[in-house]
């Protein structure tokens, strides 16, 4: 994704809006090509917090590697929320039909039911409206309790700071997790939140623990994950034998570190493939010398 479109409804929620946006934002400072825009159905945009917002009418030109995320608004129920005209509606339906990513926060998968994209696919919201939106869509697999979902090109996420989780997980998955972990550590916000689903980074769900020596290995996992990294030279890194680092990665996160290096590698595979590469193409490109590794990876997560 190098343009991320915001597209504002009445009511929005501030955090839902700029905790995202932040992320993205200081992926650019770093570098990562991120250019953000903001579309709305009128020029002038009232938040939930009292806070007016300036958009713009008409929306960029997009392609696959794009992104429009829909952070959601305040209303007493879903039935209640803002009109969104067919329009707009048709204009999230034909990014995901031309290969693009949709995205959600809180209440605005109420804005991707409408246009249709929940449809057979998991998806999730705020606590307090699950069952409303399950209700008014009943062709969506809505999953409670979880940070965010994601199912064929559509993100949902759970509401307010979950956004954050969200874009974390995008940035990760496209730019890579050490890009994810130095944006969280900028932003100081706990980076290894997760909502306990396959869907989420392989870099969050496995950096729910406070072991410092296995956090070090997994930076430099992160950091290098589509290159050779040899056990010996792993653990000389990080001051410790290659049996303790073993014994103290495996019991941090359940993996030992090339099974992490592989749960990376077999992230980013999946995410070039949605895209249109090869299974040999995604698996050169993160570090396979054998595409068969790939697709016995794939087959032992299916």
């Amino acid at each position: 994704m190098s343009h991320i479109v915001f597209f504002l409804v009445p009511g929005v929620h501030l955090l839902d809006l700029a905790g995202p946006a932040q992320v993205f934002s200081t992926a650019a400072d770093f570098g990562h090509p991120y250019t953000l825009s903001y579309v709305a159905e009128r020029p002038q945009v009232s938040t939930a917090q009292g806070l007016p917002l300036v958009a713009g009418l008409d929306w960029p030109e997009l392609g696959p590697e794009d992104l429009i995320l829909v952070p959601g608004w305040r209303a007493a129920t879903l039935a209640d929320s803002p009109a969104i005209g067919a329009a707009s509606l048709q204009v999230l339906r034909d990014h995901h039909a031309r290969g693009g990513t949709v995205a959600s926060v809180c209440a605005g998968a109420e804005a991707l039911g409408r246009a249709r994209l929940l449809d057979g696919r998991r998806c999730t919201t705020h606590h307090d409206v699950q069952d409303e939106l399950a209700r008014r869509h009943p062709r969506a697999v809505v999953v409670r309790d979880v940070l965010f979902t994601a199912d064929d090109r559509v993100i949902t996420s759970a509401g307010i700071a979950s956004g954050i989780d969200l874009a974390l997980h995008l940035v990760a998955i496209q730019r890579g997790p050490a890009v994810a972990a130095q944006v969280a550590r900028e932003m100081v916000v706990y980076a290894r939140r997760n909502g306990h689903e396959p869907q989420s980074s392989a870099m969050l769900r496995h950096r729910s623990h406070l072991d410092d020596t296995v956090h070090r290995a997994q930076d430099l996992i992160d950091a290098r994950f589509d290159q050779p990294l040899p056990l010996p030279a792993l653990a000389s890194a990080v001051g410790v034998s290659e049996r303790t680092l073993t014994r103290l990665f495996s019991r941090a996160t359940g993996l030992t570190p090339l099974r992490y290096q592989q749960a990376l590698r077999l992230e980013r595979a999946q995410h070039l493939m949605s895209h249109g590469a090869t299974t040999d193409a995604a698996a050169r490109s993160v570090g396979f010398e054998d595409p068969r590794m790939l697709r016995r990876l794939r087959a032992r997560a299916a």
